[in-house]
């Protein structure tokens, strides 16, 4: 047979950066693949003790870019496939570190994965630094839902950012928070977190309406009412905050301090051993039983701002609602809610929700 012809066209010139050998490569940059005299056939990046890089071919086949950031403190072997001309193939390799940095974020995340909440939990990520980059973070987290659901991101102030939908989640509805921070540069800072956070919403819809003036609070189901409550909220000085809550804690006995909520002298109290408590704002506003406020429930409203019940309607609510459902307050004198006093991110309309994304 005869022997086969050598090429005689020049051979590719393959350019990979982050260069072979390379360390304390920043973590937010990508791979980088470029060829001169020839197109790119394949090209492989794979980071050392884990999974395939995805990356994007231009359309000439000339270059190629890795999706995301690199990450903190870790190494990637590349190889590239390129040909000539004339169709001959060869193979270039690069192998590199990324830096460990000194400084770091993280993200705190609610819900914990494996949850079952109410259709209005939101997801609230809280970060251990004051986020510079929003921005960049930003595009970091993403959220899939099944059933799809539109929504958007929420930042209050810099270290702080909520995820809901427009309306309350359906129920039955699988959602699942991507964290892809592992890199991403906020300042001076990386983010080293890369998250898959899965939980689910409660197959029933649980509100609760409270109508301060009428002292009475209704909870339904999916749309159908289960019971209409007594009740005593806040006493003139002390109203209850209107708008809408989300049961975020339950506490079955509680010591209740005035001290804790800035309430001190004749109007001070402690009171120990309250029973079936539901927390709804970081401020202290609960649902509990208050048998000392019998004969006010449905007549007088004489509580420090908290939804007095008697003992045996409070238990019925703590046992009825769960983490996540709504409680809806109407008709106080009080002004309402502010929306990250706990999870009361329902009391911003949504374009201006919306326009609280650094991605707006």
């Amino acid at each position: 047979m005869p022997a086969t012809a050598p090429s005689s066209a020049s051979p590719p010139v393959v350019t990979i950066t982050p260069a072979a050998d390379a360390t304390g490569i920043d973590p937010d940059s990508q791979v980088q693949v470029s060829v001169a005299n020839g197109k790119l056939d394949s090209v492989t990046a794979t980071l050392v003790g884990g999974a395939a890089v995805q990356g994007q071919m231009d359309a000439t086949a000339t270059s190629w870019t890795s999706a995301g950031a690199l990450g903190t403190n870790k190494t990637y072997n590349v190889s590239v496939v390129a040909e000539n001309a004339d169709g001959a193939k060869s193979t270039t390799t690069s192998k590199f570190t990324t830096a460990k940095p000194s400084a770091v974020f993280r993200g705190t995340y609610t819900p914990d994965a494996g949850a079952v909440v109410g259709v209005a939990q939101p997801i609230s990520v809280t970060f251990s630094k004051p986020i510079t980059d929003k921005a960049a973070v930003e595009r970091g987290l993403s959220v899939e839902a099944a059933p799809a659901a539109q929504g958007s991101w929420y930042w209050y102030g810099n270290q702080r950012v909520d995820y809901r939908p427009q309306n309350f989640w359906k129920p039955g509805t699988k959602v699942t928070l991507h964290m892809r921070l592992d890199g991403v540069k906020s300042g001076n800072a990386y983010g080293d977190q890369n998250r898959d956070v899965t939980f689910s919403i409660s197959p029933h819809a649980i509100v609760a309406t409270a109508d301060v003036a009428a002292k009475t609070m209704t909870v339904t189901q999916d749309g159908v009412p289960l019971k209409t409550l007594l009740i005593s909220a806040g006493k003139p000085g002390f109203d209850t905050w209107n708008g809408t809550m989300v049961v975020q804690r339950k506490v079955d006995d509680i010591t209740m301090d005035s001290k804790t909520v800035g309430i001190f002298g004749t109007d001070g109290y402690v009171v120990p051993d309250v029973r079936y408590a539901v927390q709804l704002t970081d401020s202290g506003t609960y649902v509990h039983a208050a048998p000392w406020n019998a004969g006010k429930f449905g007549k007088v409203n004489g509580s420090h701002g908290c939804i007095g019940l008697s003992l045996s309607d409070a238990e019925w609510f703590y046992k009825t609602v769960g983490l996540g459902d709504p409680v809806i307050v109407k008709n106080s004198n009080e002004k309402v809610v502010r929306s990250d006093n706990g999870f009361a991110d329902w009391n911003i309309g949504w374009s201006a929700w919306t326009a609280g994304s650094a991605l707006h």
